[in-house]
């Protein structure tokens, strides 16, 4: 991976790419590699810009596709409105540059920005990010949209045909491009920045629940174009008919076992703990977890069909949360000595978990922490490192709690 994928705080990203040229990927399509990639697609008539790479990088995005092709650029087209998308918008836009998005880009990009959401995602993805190499980012400009369409929108340039259509993949203004002359389709992020693992229905930093179903039609849209090419958001393209058919569709019908899995445990009356815990992807369909996870998903599709109330508890319907008792529980424990000695206990005993409910109980004495720290260290041993989400927190949580202990981590 070349990057901090779908970052919300454009300030708050590694650079993927650093200074090289551009990607000759042929038919006239060259690719500059960035935090998520961006496309020129060379027409006789002036070229289609497919994304605008993130704000940090605009200066070299630009030098790099300015070197392929002396046309202007006549149209820019957002495969969705994250900042590594759009954000080198103001230094590619230019007098008669039509910028294409789907109906709901203002929409989602006020969820991001400071009018709606902003602050509180920005805090959110420090939390996880804050340790990347941080650049800035000169020019917030948002870009100006000439054109959106709903469903799907067609035109032809230097006689190359594009097709928009929408679909639901990260975002609710996600589109892709498909040229059908050439067979190719340009997807962005609706797969997610990892090309061929599991869907992330639900993101760490904040997001809003993605539609499983939709995921799911939309991996057909998709399939249905028969492409011989894909061209993704991140990452090289697939190519060859067959095996982009074969990877899509595995994509989608891992999608749909972990739905139908996920509605029939909730059928059979089994909490959604139990199903977190059980529900596993057989070998043909076990794709990576790199980004999404299995579990998190089963808990995105429980929370999208049922919500947050899980009929376990009338305290689920009300403002005292689980802390509010914990001091009293400690202490009719016998304080923190045998709570502690408790957590211990269950992290010898690899119990990780239970060790971190226990320790997180007790509160911000020394030893606890240390359990914390501890317990947290367990979890990501245990879990490896295949999910950039995961692993991030983790580390996060690791290094807040050693700052709290006074370790010197340098």
């Amino acid at each position: 991976m070349t990057g901090s994928p779908e970052p919300l705080n454009a300030t708050i990203v590694k650079d993927g790419a650093g200074r090289q040229d551009a990607v000759d990927l042929g038919n006239g399509i060259f690719m500059s590699r960035d935090v998520s990639n961006l496309y020129r697609v060379l027409t006789d008539e002036g070229d289609v810009l497919i994304n605008t790479g993130i704000g940090f990088s605009a200066e070299e995005n630009v030098r790099r596709l300015s070197a392929v092709s002396d046309k202007p650029i006549r149209k820019i087209i957002f495969t969705q409105s994250h900042d590594d998308h759009i954000g080198g918008w103001p230094s590619f836009n230019a007098p008669g540059i039509e910028t294409i998005a789907q109906a709901n880009f203002a929409h989602v990009r006020g969820y991001f920005r400071d009018s709606g959401l902003g602050p509180t995602l920005a805090r959110r993805s420090r939390a996880l990010w804050s340790r990347d190499i941080k650049k800035p980012v000169l020019d917030r400009t948002e870009p100006e949209i000439s054109r959106i369409f709903h469903d799907s929108y067609s035109f032809s340039l230097g006689g190359r045909q594009f097709d928009l259509l929408a679909v639901k993949g990260e975002t609710l203004d996600s589109l892709v491009v498909w040229m059908p002359q050439d067979r190719i389709v340009f997807t962005g992020n609706l797969t997610g920045p990892l090309f061929g693992h599991v869907p992330n229905l639900y993101t760490l930093r904040g997001d809003k629940i993605r539609s499983v179903q939709f995921y799911i039609d939309s991996l057909q849209r998709v399939i249905d174009l028969e492409p011989e090419t894909l061209v993704t958001g991140h990452g090289n393209p697939i190519r060859g008919a067959a095996e982009v058919k074969a990877q899509l569709s595995q994509i989608r019908d891992a999608s749909q076992y972990l739905m139908d899995r996920t509605f029939e445990g909730m059928n059979a009356g089994k909490s959604l703990w139990d199903l977190m815990a059980e529900i596993r992807l057989p070998p043909d369909l076990a794709i990576g977890q790199g980004h999404g996870k299995v579990s998190w998903i089963v808990r995105a599709i429980w929370e999208e069909h049922l919500g947050w109330f899980r009929y376990e508890s009338s305290t689920e319907l009300y403002n005292v949360p689980p802390q509010a008792v914990m001091s009293d529980l400690i202490a009719l424990a016998g304080g923190t000595g045998p709570a502690l000695s408790l957590a211990r206990a269950h992290l010898s005993a690899a119990r990780p978990l239970h060790a971190l409910h226990i320790a997180e109980a007790i509160g911000n004495v020394p030893d606890a922490l240390q359990v914390r720290r501890d317990a947290n260290q367990a979890i990501l041993d245990r879990v490896g490192r295949e999910n950039f989400s995961e692993v991030r927190w983790l580390e996060a949580q690791i290094a807040n709690l050693d700052a709290q202990l006074g370790v010197n981590t340098q």
